[in-house]
């Protein structure tokens, strides 16, 4: 991950639904087959499943969303692909994969003998470990993505006064995850160093610095900024540009310089 934004006050409401759906169901269909793949007989190998629960699947951007918002997720995916050529990754994509694995589980090893209902002590076990498989392959999910988008609405993030709250767990877990994964800088932007230094321009050495990230420091983004990072991606987008490469130049982290 390279860089983290907190979208906030978007009204997704006439954007078109199709792109963005096309995207969660291909998806969708990879981490099925995934989760296929590693069961047999019922059993689960729970070291290869959380290390490739989402093969195939590569990602420009990682889209964090409150269940609730799941329709704006679609449509924000959908957006960023057909104006700039992005492919995102909708992290509820898994979640429901993670109820049918656990249905697979309990049906075969957490029901009481001889009746419908379930262990309580068994179902315990069996949750913690695909929450754990599926908290593993979403931190190599964020890592794996250049750029990070969480959809922060009230269905999201409550507000008590100048506390920041959420109800879900995953969302909780996300933006922990935000603040410890490493900073990987692109490499095509090695290279654009690498020519400007080689053109005169003189630059101190690169300090690698691993980022504490709350949600306070995830960049703000509202719809006037997405509107004006698409306008200027249309006249930037002949040079060759990358189009998260514009919108980072636009909206540069806080105590950075924009170049």
């Amino acid at each position: 991950m390279w860089r983290a934004f907190n979208l906030i006050d978007c009204n997704w409401k006439n954007i078109p639904h199709s792109s963005g759906a096309a995207i969660y169901e291909r998806n969708n269909k990879i981490v099925e087959t995934a989760i296929d793949s590693f069961i047999s007989n019922g059993i689960v190998d729970g070291t290869k499943l959380s290390a490739h629960w989402f093969p195939k699947i590569t990602a420009d951007v990682f889209i964090s969303h409150s269940h609730n918002d799941q329709e704006d997720a679609i449509k924000c995916a959908g957006w960023l692909k057909d104006h700039f050529g992005l492919d995102s990754f909708i992290d509820s994509c898994v979640w429901g994969f993670a109820d049918d694995l656990l249905k697979v589980i309990d049906d075969k090893h957490c029901k009481n003998l001889g009746e419908d209902t379930y262990s309580y002590s068994k179902r315990n076990r069996s949750t913690s470990h695909v929450h754990m498989m599926l908290a593993t392959a979403l931190n190599e999910m964020i890592d794996a993505a250049e750029c990070v988008v969480f959809i922060n609405t009230s269905n999201s993030i409550t507000t008590d006064e100048a506390i920041r709250k959420t109800k879900s767990p995953w969302l909780f877990f996300e933006l922990a995850a935000m603040r410890h994964i490493r900073r990987r800088k692109p490499e095509r932007m090695h290279i654009i160093e690498e020519q400007h230094f080689s053109m005169g321009t003189k630059k101190s050495a690169e300090l690698k610095v691993e980022y504490v990230v709350p949600l306070h420091e995830l960049t703000a983004l509202g719809a006037d900024q997405l509107n004006s990072w698409l306008k200027a991606w249309e006249k930037t987008s002949e040079d060759g540009a990358n189009a998260l490469d514009v919108l980072y130049d636009r909206h540069p982290e806080k105590g950075s310089v924009r170049h």
